[in-house]
């Protein structure tokens, strides 16, 4: 009995690693005008580049820590502390916030100048891939 508990153990945590590794796709409106870098992508969720629409997700995921560290090197805490001195000193507000992938993908394809990201399995037709973050 203590093997198959330590061999289920040992699937679900594989099955974990595999579900925190996923690829993290960078996605337009497929009629955007430019298609932004890495470090443009960063410069619009970091509020410095108004070229186009960030669209975030409300929660702290996998997906967004993957996507904020690797894109603006920045952590939970990092850009919590980065916003709320932009907010308060009404230089910038961060960009809208919305429940998950699904919504993401909804709200890049109805707004020509929206960008976001989401796990790459989400991404369907009717956004263009940027580029995949591992």
């Amino acid at each position: 009995m203590k093997y198959s508990i330590r061999t289920l153990c040992a699937v679900m945590c594989l099955g974990a690693s595999a579900l925190a590794q996923a690829e993290v796709a960078v996605i337009a409106n497929p009629g955007a005008a430019k298609a932004p870098n890495q470090a443009e992508v960063s410069n619009i969720f970091l509020g410095k580049d108004k070229s186009m629409k960030g669209v975030d997700h409300k929660d702290w995921t996998p997906t967004k820590d993957a996507f904020y560290t690797s894109v603006t090197s920045k952590n939970e805490s990092q850009l919590k502390s980065y916003w709320s001195g932009l907010v308060f000193t009404g230089k910038g507000q961060p960009p809208p916030t919305v429940g998950g992938d699904a919504e993401v993908i909804a709200k890049v394809a109805a707004e020509a100048d929206a960008i976001g990201y989401v796990d790459a399995a989400s991404v369907n037709d009717s956004v263009k891939v940027l580029f995949t973050i591992p």
